[in-house]
């Protein structure tokens, strides 16, 4: 069952594990998960509008402080259409780096705009990293939980994948920075 939707995926997912609002779903995505997932307001409610009226999800609505709040969570249908998804052997795994973009078409602008572009990629880079790294060392303390597990070595894949963009950053800028071609 290929899904056009992933952000259905990742809201059924976040739904799998707790009962969540759409700002708590935004948070999520927007927290752990940005690193390898965006979404926005804009792709979650209607997606949370279409689950619903699918079954694939259960809206609560609840008072907190004379304020509504409206909860949703995973019904059995929607437990069974991540189950299959998570069984599909096909992946999606699209790299989409605007950094890479620019460095392709570099040739515009020369070796000085694209080694400040790479400079920039380079401190979100270590600033991500350290926050991935923040993660991993705070989920090998609870290793022992199941779903611990499965964030960690996801966390894990981030701070392999940054360190690498790391080093290839510092062979590009040399490169770059040199007059041989």
């Amino acid at each position: 069952m290929a899904r056009e939707r992933k952000i259905d995926m990742v809201i059924l997912g976040l739904l799998s594990h707790e009962e969540l609002t759409g700002y708590d779903i935004k948070k999520r995505i927007d927290g752990a998960i940005s690193f390898f997932w965006k979404g926005s307001f804009g792709n979650i409610y209607p997606a949370l509008k279409d689950m619903e009226g699918s079954g694939l999800i259960e809206r609560h609505d609840t008072s907190v402080g004379g304020r509504e709040k409206i909860a949703y969570c995973i019904t059995e249908s929607g437990r069974n259409t991540l189950t299959e998804w998570l069984n599909e052997e096909q992946a999606n795994n699209e790299l989409r780096y605007e950094t890479l973009l620019k460095l392709f078409f570099g040739g515009v602008c020369g070796r000085d705009v694209t080694v400040r572009n790479i400079e920039v990629f380079e401190e979100q880079v270590e600033k991500d990293l350290k926050l991935l790294k923040m993660y991993c060392d705070n989920l090998e303390k609870a290793i022992d939980k199941e779903d611990h597990m499965y964030f960690y070595l996801t966390a894990s894949f981030g701070v392999e994948s940054y360190e690498a963009y790391l080093k290839w950053c510092k062979k590009a800028k040399k490169m770059l920075r040199s007059n041989d071609i």
